[in-house]
């Protein structure tokens, strides 16, 4: 290591001394001198520390940091405890700020730079941000910290043991692939729930429609249309919602179909994109006389526990199975059949299913079933929820979902003949 090199990694010691010390020192800025453990020069120090004792383990050996890391912690240690004796104050925090600040000064010089910088700035953040953090924590139900723990144990516990091969008679279940499937939507489900937790209530209606339609717009329709019974001046809002939620569930089906089977992208996503486009232009129209009038607010459970997980699951999977049978019995006409029914509640199990067959190598014919499949399983959906708006909310906001979903639907038929081959 030539000079040069070495008073700029001593010299990114420095810096990451300076970075966490101005935070620390920002913290503690209206206690008096000498009245405090650590501030900003101490922590500029202790990274400079650590990127001597760095330098000399290059020549004395990689003892040096251990030792000179021991004799740092243990009078660290001792003076933080007295101040914390002093003012009754027993946070860890700093401590362990000002032992990562030596060990990261010390990989600046001895490890990778890039590395050390990326960990210094992470951890000035997370100082940084202590109250915004103890908000949130505090902000949280065990419903939603039990939801974070099923995906994870569903990505990292159940999945990697699950067997990745088709284990049916018929050829078409692969567990692993399906509850790598159905992790993904439980993943964006959780997504658009945590986005309606964050920004609460200050975006309104329209931010709830566009994390239900990740979610489930089914739901998201049942839920706004109920609340227009209670609030019939807010009937427009709210179909507004209903559509949005339904322009991103055309979305999210294209999304997912393509990312399975990419090439059914050139013919599912223009009668979808219509159908998307005149959805959001019915929300856009009932928004335009809405602007002033009560927002009622909305509460939405967590959407991801473990019994979800598995009903998503074994819906994908009876789905497969049930398409593939029926394909085998009586062709196209059972494919459709099954897309029909899947409409009615969901669209997620039968785009899943189609995409895959539609990207089956031994049947390659059936790419235009598997769209035309999706797409019905989409228009049963949608008519479904515009019924279902009509029933739950009454006439003001089922005619309103009535009339876009009906625009939506003509679109995207006139689309799909238009761009036909």
């Amino acid at each position: 290591m030539d000079q040069t090199e070495t008073l700029t990694r001593l010299g990114v010691a420095l810096a990451i001394g300076l970075l966490v010390g101005l935070e620390r020192g920002w913290r503690t800025r209206e206690e008096a001198d000498h009245q405090r453990a650590a501030g900003f020069r101490t922590f500029a120090l202790t990274g400079l520390l650590g990127g001597v004792a760095g330098l000399l383990s290059r020549t004395a050996g990689g003892l040096v940091i251990g030792l000179s890391f021991l004799a740092f912690s243990a009078a660290f240690v001792a003076f933080h405890w007295l101040e914390a004796q002093a003012e009754r104050n027993f946070s860890v925090t700093s401590v362990i700020a000002g032992m990562l600040t030596f060990l990261l000064g010390a990989m600046a010089v001895t490890g990778d730079l890039v590395v050390a910088i990326s960990a210094a700035v992470a951890m000035t953040v997370l100082l940084a941000f202590r109250d915004y953090l103890h908000r949130w924590v505090a902000s949280l139900t065990w419903e939603e910290i039990r939801a974070g723990l099923t995906l994870l144990a569903m990505s990292f516990l159940l999945l990697p043991i699950l067997p990745n091969h088709r284990i049916d008679p018929w050829d078409t279940i692969n567990p692993h692939e399906i509850w790598l499937l159905a992790i993904l939507i439980a993943a964006i489900s959780f997504g658009g729930y945590v986005a309606v937790r964050v920004f609460g209530s200050r975006l309104g209606i329209l931010l709830t429609g566009l994390a239900g339609g990740l979610a489930s717009s089914t739901a998201t329709t049942l839920a706004f249309a109920r609340l227009g019974r209670e609030h019939r001046d807010s009937a427009g809002l709210l179909s507004a919602g209903i559509l949005v939620s339904g322009m991103v569930m055309t979305i999210r089906v294209v999304a997912v179909a393509s990312v399975l089977n990419p090439a059914l992208l050139a013919s599912l996503g223009p009668p979808l994109a219509a159908a998307a486009a005149a959805l959001a232009a019915g929300a856009a129209l009932m928004l335009a006389g809405q602007s002033g009038r009560e927002t009622p607010h909305l509460q939405m459970a967590s959407p991801l526990a473990i019994g979800t997980a598995l009903k998503l699951a074994a819906l994908i999977a009876a789905v497969s199975l049930a398409a593939e049978l029926l394909r085998g019995a009586y062709g196209e006409v059972g494919v459709y059949v099954v897309a029909a029914l899947s409409g009615v509640a969901d669209v997620d199990a039968i785009t899943i299913a189609m995409a895959r067959m539609g990207g089956d190598a031994a049947a390659p014919d059936w790419e235009q079933t598997a769209v035309r499949a999706i797409l019905l399983a989409v228009a049963v959906n949608t008519v479904a929820k515009a019924v279902m708006a009509g029933w739950s909310g009454g006439i003001a906001i089922g005619l309103r979902v009535v009339a876009a979903s009906l625009a939506a639907l003509l679109a995207a038929s006139v689309t799909m003949i238009w761009a036909a081959p």
